[in-house]
C-alpha cells in the first residue's frame, strides 16, 4: 500500500492532567475519505485538536506526506494543506457569505477551488452571497463553512460533526457534495454520529471508545451492527 497522506501514530493527549487519548493510530490515504465514529466523549474532537496542534502531541505522532508535523504551528497547517470545518462553523458574523469565502481564499493556497466554484457546488449560497453568513439557516451556514475550507485548496479537510443539528434534507445535500469534493483530489476525515451514513460514504473507518481505537479497517468490511457494537463498547 502507498504511504499514507496523513498518519497518526500512538498519539496520546489530553487536557492538563486529564488524558483523553491513549495510543491512537490511523492512516488517511491520498484521495480517500476516512470516517471517524464514536459516542460523545469518545475523543473524536480531541483527536482533531491534537492533529492541529491545539493540544499537546509529540513531534512524530502526526505525519503528513511522510514527514513529522508535530512541531508545526496550528496557523501554518493550512499553508501546508490541512484545514478543518469545525463543529459550530465559527463564521465571521460581520461578513457576508462571499466575504467569508474571499477572506479564506486570500489566506489559503491557490488552486481550482474558488468562491465561484463553491457557488456551483452549493447554488443556494450563490443566491445569498451578499447576505450576512450568520443570518442563513444552520444548513446553509454549514455549506459556507465547507466552502471556506475548500477555497483554501487543501489536501486534507477534517470535518468535525458535519451533520450535527441539521435537518435530514440538508444533511442529504451536504453529503451529496462530498463525492465531488473528494473527486477534486481532497482527502477527508469525517466525524459523524450516523454510522451507517458514514460507512457508505467512506473508504475506511475508525471507531473510538473512551479515547482508544476499538475498530479500524476498510468500510465495506463492517456491518452496521458491528459498527454500532463498537460505538457503544459492546
Amino acid at each position: 500500500m502507498a504511504e499514507p497522506l496523513l498518519s497518526v501514530k500512538d498519539l496520546s493527549s489530553g487536557y492538563g492532567d486529564f488524558q483523553a487519548l491513549f495510543g491512537v493510530s490511523l492512516e488517511l490515504q491520498e484521495n480517500a475519505i476516512l470516517g471517524l465514529v464514536g459516542a460523545n466523549g469518545a475523543g473524536k474532537s480531541t483527536l482533531f485538536k491534537a492533529i492541529l496542534g491545539l493540544l499537546p502531541r509529540a513531534r512524530d505522532m502526526v505525519n503528513f506526506r511522510g514527514k513529522p508535523i508535530g512541531n508545526v504551528k496550528t496557523e501554518d497547517l493550512s499553508r501546508l494543506g490541512i484545514v478543518m470545518v469545525p463543529e459550530g462553523r465559527k463564521l465571521f458574523r460581520s461578513l457576508s457569505v462571499e466575504e467569508n469565502l474571499q477572506l479564506a481564499a486570500e489566506y489559503g493556497r491557490k488552486g481550482e477551488w474558488t468562491p465561484d466554484r463553491v457557488f456551483e457546488l452549493f447554488p443556494i449560497l450563490g443566491q445569498r452571497r451578499r447576505q450576512a453568513a450568520t443570518s442563513l439557516s444552520g444548513g446553509q451556514q454549514q455549506m459556507v463553512a465547507i466552502g471556506r475550507a475548500l477555497v483554501a485548496n487543501p489536501d486534507v479537510i477534517l470535518f468535525d460533526e458535519i451533520s450535527l443539528g441539521l435537518a435530514p434534507i440538508v444533511v442529504n445535500d451536504v453529503y451529496a457534495a462530498m463525492p465531488q469534493i473528494n473527486a477534486s483530489g481532497i482527502s477527508a476525515i469525517v466525524v459523524e454520529q450516523d454510522v451507517d451514513r458514514v460507512r457508505k460514504l467512506s473508504h475506511s473507518l475508525v471507531c473510538l471508545n473512551e479515547g482508544r481505537v476499538v475498530l479500524s479497517g476498510p468500510s465495506q468490511d463492517f456491518t452496521k451492527a458491528q459498527l454500532t457494537a463498537a460505538y457503544f463498547g459492546e
